[in-house]
């Protein structure tokens, strides 16, 4: 299984350097010189990491072989990616390869759809949730995620109201 260890930004510079989108809480462990990632799409990689700085609370980093601004704007999108078991995971966190494809059900066991990403924010992360035809975003903390059930794949939610639709009529939706 693939773990998105970051994606990479806007090319920073002239000297080939990007900005990276991390969705790692351990950059340290996981972005240095001689680090390798597979890619995503397999096309760009694979890539090793050459340099890195801190640039503005961000990782600024060029990777060998893209020495100049237009190689590593050609890498914008590129996902980084690493196999989740060559790497001790934390235990008590989340990673969207678990989470994606879960059942999203309201506490009162409405059914709101299916979880189709994890996003890594800077303040809080984001359950990205596929409801009547568009993308939710609920906040991933404990007041409105409060429990997941792996076994049976589900994760229930108590979303503020409005978060999925201000008119949202639970018993229709639990006819379904």
């Amino acid at each position: 299984m693939d773990l998105t260890v970051a994606e990479v930004g806007a090319a920073h510079a002239l000297k080939g350097e990007v900005l990276l989108n991390l969705h790692t809480d351990i950059p340290e462990e996981r972005i240095y010189p001689t680090a390798q990632f597979r890619t995503i799409p397999t096309a760009a990689g694979p890539l090793t990491v050459e340099t890195v700085r801190v640039h503005k609370g961000r990782l600024a980093v060029r990777f060998s072989g893209h020495s100049d601004r237009n190689a590593a704007e050609a890498l914008r999108g590129v996902k980084l990616v690493i196999d989740a078991d060559e790497v001790e995971l934390e235990e008590d966190a989340w990673y969207a390869h678990e989470l994606i494809g879960f059942t999203a059900k309201h506490v009162d066991g409405t059914n709101l759809g299916e979880v189709t990403d994890l996003i890594l924010g800077d303040a809080q992360d984001l359950l990205e949730v596929s409801y009547a035809g568009r993308k939710v975003l609920v906040p991933f903390v404990e007041e409105l995620v409060p429990e997941i059930d792996e076994e049976a794949e589900v994760v229930l939610l108590d979303p503020p109201g409005g978060l999925f639709d201000e008119n949202f009529d639970s018993s229709a939706e639990n006819s379904q």
